[in-house]
């Protein structure tokens, strides 16, 4: 397993819901002790918080600002892109239903389906990016390439395997795509991840056409919405990651952001 991987994604864990809450929580107790009011407020703050993001209606006051920056991509033909890029989104380990083979998860199978999509309006050639972080046989890009050809029927030109964060992504995926030619591209991944990852790509110098899928703030607000569920605090978990990494980019590219 990559050490560094390993510690961004403590650290994280420790900085985003529902540990965030715990740990608030937490210190309010400790407070308590010498200073009621404050560690009271503190607990009833984070019961709160946990409550609200855990409610699709309290996550999508996080999500929508993030989507808000990712329009759907209208038209494929206005573009000048020369390629398309897809970043991997997890994955499905040992699945038993396909003889134990990684499977990409739900979340890049809706990336996956949408670069078939624009293959098919522009044949454009295809590259995927996506490592094995947690050191596993098979890269996720490897897993991606295998289902565009097995499920899309799509081909895949590209394959970089050895990126652990969209940092990497971009970084070796520009070294890939420069070589060929190629500093125009369509990008493709999730709405709420398209502002952080379309920024770093166009600072490794592509020009990038977003083409975002996998939007969660566009229908209406329901009654249900208001619900708690566990869903709505792993969007929210989800909302929250990008915007640390946007402000954590910020802070190490500067006015590039």
């Amino acid at each position: 397993m990559s050490l560094s991987w390993l510690i961004t994604n403590v650290i994280a864990a420790l900085m985003l819901p529902p540990m965030l809450m715990v740990l608030i929580a937490l210190l309010g107790f400790v407070l308590a002790r010498s200073y009621k009011w404050l560690g009271r407020s503190l607990v009833t703050v984070a019961f709160l918080l946990l409550v609200l993001l855990s409610t699709s209606a309290g996550s999508r006051w996080l999500i929508r600002p993030l989507e808000a920056k990712s329009l759907p991509l209208i038209s494929v033909k206005e573009s000048q892109a020369q390629a398309i890029v897809i970043l991997g989104g997890g994955r499905i380990y040992a699945a038993p239903d396909d003889d134990g083979r990684d499977l990409p998860n739900a979340q890049t199978l809706l990336r996956l389906r949408r670069a078939a999509q624009i293959h098919r309006l522009t044949n454009l050639p295809i590259l995927v990016s996506g490592g094995s972080p947690e050191i596993a046989a098979v890269s996720e890009a490897d897993l991606m390439a295998r289902s565009l050809q097995e499920d899309f029927r799509v081909p895949v030109k590209w394959i970089e395997g050895s990126s652990d964060n969209t940092a990497q992504n971009a970084q070796r995926s520009v070294e890939i795509l420069q070589a060929a030619g190629i500093n125009r591209v369509f990008l493709v991944t999730d709405a709420m991840h398209m502002p952080r990852a379309k920024n770093i790509f166009q600072t490794k110098g592509l020009t990038v056409t977003p083409a975002p899928t996998g939007f969660h703030s566009q229908r209406p607000l329901m009654p249900h919405d208001f619900i708690p569920s566990a869903g709505a605090l792993k969007d929210s978990h989800y909302a929250m990651h990008e915007w640390l990494g946007l402000l954590w980019y910020r802070l190490r590219h500067g006015s590039a952001w």
